[in-house]
């Protein structure tokens, strides 16, 4: 699903929406959510975006794996068992052999935002380990579907 980055951020590429109800299992012994929650759905928002536009099959044909170098989370409020959130996240940049992925975490029902998240992730090759430019037909994947937005909206 395509989302237009928040006004916080410029995106350099079309973003993706994922929303979900917290479940109980990722609450603390405070009551709300564990912070190392965020951190899991960052990943998994990471992970259904790729798939979305097929950049996981495009990044295997192309022998390079994504490892993540560093996560920051900014927790502004707190959320609670069955609250509804959403979470965008979008490719903010790139460079050489890293990507920086931004996140935006939104409760539903008052669209409060709830917490930010930044990951910067490094392209490494499948054999080798070691880190690796990425390749320009998996920027083209992501780069695909802003053509695919842009064609909608005309």
């Amino acid at each position: 699903m395509y989302i237009a980055p928040s006004s916080e951020f410029e995106a350099l590429m079309p973003g993706f929406s994922w929303k979900f109800t917290v479940p109980a299992e990722v609450i603390d012994a405070y009551g709300h959510v564990n912070n190392v929650a965020y951190v899991q759905w960052m990943q998994d928002v990471a992970i259904r975006h790729t798939q979305s536009v097929g950049g996981d099959v495009v990044a295997d044909e192309a022998g390079i794996i994504w490892v993540v170098k560093s996560h920051e989370v900014e927790y502004l409020r707190q959320t609670f068992e069955g609250e509804a959130l959403r979470v965008e996240t979008f490719i903010e940049d790139t460079e050489r052999a890293t990507s920086v992925r931004r996140y935006i975490f939104t409760r539903v029902e008052d669209e409060k935002v709830v917490a930010r998240g930044r990951t910067q992730w490094v392209c490494l090759d499948k054999a080798s380990g070691r880190p690796r430019i990425i390749p320009e037909n998996v920027l083209k994947t992501y780069d695909q579907s802003i053509e695919a937005v842009k064609g909608n909206k005309a």
